[in-house]
C-alpha cells in the first residue's frame, strides 16, 4: 500500500494543476478502482502486425498483471462539446511479462512464454482528452467514449513516455455515480523489439481499468435539483419545467410572472382568479362574486344606465348618475322634473319653473271675491255673512299658485282722519291675510298693506260710494297684470 500512497500524493498534486470536466452540470469527476497491465503487445511474434499486437486481448489469467486493491485514481473536468480532460495515476506490480521465444521450454502453441521479471513495480501518470458519445446515441445511462493522450511510465528501473489511444464505457447508475471501464494502448517510444529479449526495458502495453466514477461540483443553491447554471431562480426552490422557478399556487404560471402567486388563477389574467367569470380578475373586481362589466370594475349594471348596481339607488330602472341612478320624477306631468319643479304637484310651464302662471281670469276672480268682502264702519270686522264663502273661494284660487306672491291691500272711505283710516285699512288687510292663512295658504306668499282713503273706487260723497271704498284688493306681485288691478 505504500506505493498506492505515493500514487495518491502524485495525483493530488496534479489535481492542483489541471482540470477535467465530466459534464456541464457537474464539471468535476473522480474515479478509482483496479487496473491491469498486459505486456503481450510488445512481445513480438505473430503472423502479422495486427496479430502480433492485438491477439489474445482477454487472456486475463495468463497475461494480465492485477493488484488486488485500489490501484488507479483519476481526476477529470468537462471542457465543453462532450470533451473532458483528465489526469490519472496508477500503480501495479509486474509478475507476468510476456515474451516470444519458441525455443524455450514452456512456451505456448504460438511461441509465447510468460515469466516473472522479479516483481517489478509499475507506475504511470497520464493525461488524456476524452470524447463522449453519449449524446450521439441519445442515452442517459450508457456512455461510450474515445480518448487520446500521453503519459509517463515507470517500469522497474526504466521510465519512458507513451502515446495513449483508448476507448471506454461508463454505465451511470445515477446522475452522479457510475461504473467506468477503460482500455488504453500505451505505445512506447523505447519499445522492446528484439526477439527473445526477456529483460523488460520500455515495453508498449495495454492498460485496462475498472472502477467507480463520481461526478461533482454542480452548485444547487436552493436545493431544488436544478443546478444554478440552469436555474432561472437559483435562490428559490422551484420546478424543473419552469427552469427552477417556483409556482406557489400550482396554476402553471411561475411566481415571477404571476400577479397572484399565492392563489391559483388563469393565464389570461396573469395568474389571478376570476370567481364570477366576468373576465375581471378578483383582485381588480369590485364585485368578485357577481359577474359584471370591465368598465364598472367587474360590477353588474342591471338597468344599463352606466351605474353599477351597488351604487345605483334604482338598480332596475335606468336613471342619470346625478340622481343616484334613479329616473327624475315629474309628479304633475308638466315636463319639468320634480327636482327642478317649484310646484311638483301642480302643472306649470318650464318658463315658470314648473309652476302655473297666474292668469287674467284668476286675477279677475280674486278681484271680484276680494271686493265683495265688506267691513263694518270704522272696524276691521267682516260685515256680511257670505264673507267666509268669499274667503274660501279666494283660497281655492290661490292654492293653484303655490309659489306666486300676492299682496292683500286694505282701503277705507274718507270718513275719519287719515291716521285712523291708515290704521284701519292696514287692520282690514291683515284680517283678510290672516283668514287666508287660516285656510292653508302659505304665509310667505302673502303680504298685507293698508292705503287708507287714498285709492277710492267710489264717490265718498255718497253712501253707496263710501261702501265701495271700504274694501280689499288682491294683487299678484311681479305679474305683468299687477298694475291693472
Amino acid at each position: 500500500m505504500k506505493h498506492l500512497n505515493k500514487l495518491l500524493v502524485a495525483v493530488m498534486m496534479v489535481m492542483g494543476l489541471t482540470s477535467h470536466a465530466q459534464d456541464s452540470n457537474n464539471p468535476w469527476a473522480i474515479s478509482f478502482g483496479v487496473n491491469a497491465v498486459d505486456t503481450k503487445t510488445s512481445a513480438g511474434g505473430g503472423h502479422n502486425w495486427l496479430d502480433r499486437h492485438f491477439s489474445q486481448p482477454f487472456a486475463v489469467k495468463d497475461n494480465w498483471n492485477i493488484l488486488p486493491s485500489v490501484s488507479y485514481l483519476s481526476v477529470s473536468r468537462y471542457v465543453g462539446d462532450n470533451f473532458t480532460f483528465g489526469i490519472s495515476g496508477s500503480v501495479n506490480k509486474i509478475t507476468k511479462f510476456v515474451t516470444f521465444d519458441p525455443s524455450v521450454t514452456g512456451h505456448d502453441s504460438r511461441g509465447y512464454i510468460v515469466t516473472n521479471p522479479g516483481d517489478l513495480m509499475y507506475y504511470s501518470i497520464d493525461a488524456s482528452v476524452k470524447y463522449s458519445l453519449m449524446s450521439l446515441i441519445k442515452s442517459k445511462v450508457i456512455d461510450p467514449s474515445l480518448s487520446v493522450g500521453g503519459g509517463y511510465t515507470f517500469f522497474g528501473d526504466n521510465s519512458y513516455g507513451t502515446i495513449n489511444p483508448g476507448a471506454g464505457l461508463t454505465l451511470w447508475f445515477s446522475e452522479n455515480i457510475g461504473l467506468e471501464l477503460t482500455t488504453k494502448y500505451k505505445k512506447s517510444f523505447g519499445d522492446r523489439t528484439v526477439v527473445n529479449n526477456t529483460t523488460p526495458d520500455a515495453p508498449s502495453h495495454f492498460q485496462h481499468t475498472a472502477g467507480l466514477i463520481f461526478k461533482f461540483g454542480g452548485k444547487d443553491t436552493d436545493g431544488d435539483g436544478i443546478y444554478d447554471k440552469d436555474d432561472a431562480c437559483p435562490e428559490v426552490a422551484g420546478l424543473k419545467q419552469f427552469n427552477g422557478c417556483p409556482d406557489t399556487d400550482g396554476d402553471g404560471i411561475v411566481d415571477a410572472s404571476d400577479a397572484c402567486p399565492e392563489v391559483a388563477g388563469l393565464a389570461a389574467l396573469n395568474g389571478c382568479p376570476d370567481t364570477d367569470g366576468d373576465g375581471v380578475a378578483d383582485k381588480d373586481d369590485a364585485c368578485p362574486e357577481v359577474a359584471g362589466l370591465a368598465a364598472l370594475n367587474g360590477c353588474p349594471d342591471t338597468d344599463g344606465d352606466g351605474i353599477a348596481d351597488k351604487d345605483d339607488k334604482c338598480p332596475t330602472v335606468a336613471g342619470p348618475k346625478e340622481n343616484g341612478g334613479c329616473p327624475f320624477l315629474d309628479a304633475d306631468k308638466d315636463g319639468v322634473y320634480d327636482k327642478d319643479d317649484e310646484c311638483p304637484t301642480v302643472a306649470g310651464p318650464a318658463s315658470n319653473k314648473g309652476c302655473p302662471e297666474v292668469t287674467t281670469e284668476a286675477l279677475d276672480l280674486l278681484k271680484t271675491q276680494a271686493r265683495a268682502i265688506y267691513f263694518n264702519t270704522g272696524k276691521a270686522t267682516f260685515k256680511t255673512t257670505d264673507v267666509p264663502a268669499r274667503l274660501d273661494a279666494m283660497k281655492e284660487i290661490l292654492k293653484n299658485y303655490p309659489t306666486a306672491k300676492f299682496s292683500i291691500e286694505g282701503h277705507t272711505d274718507s270718513t275719519g282722519s287719515d291716521k285712523i283710516n291708515n290704521k284701519l285699512s292696514q287692520d282690514r288687510a291683515d284680517a283678510v291675510k290672516n283668514a287666508l292663512i287660516e285656510r292653508g295658504i302659505n304665509p310667505d306668499n302673502l303680504t298685507a298693506k293698508g292705503f287708507g282713503a287714498t285709492q277710492p273706487v267710489g264717490n265718498n260723497k255718497t253712501k253707496a260710494g263710501r261702501a265701495e271704498n271700504r274694501r280689499t284688493e288682491v294683487r299678484h306681485v311681479g305679474s305683468k297684470y299687477e298694475g291693472k288691478l
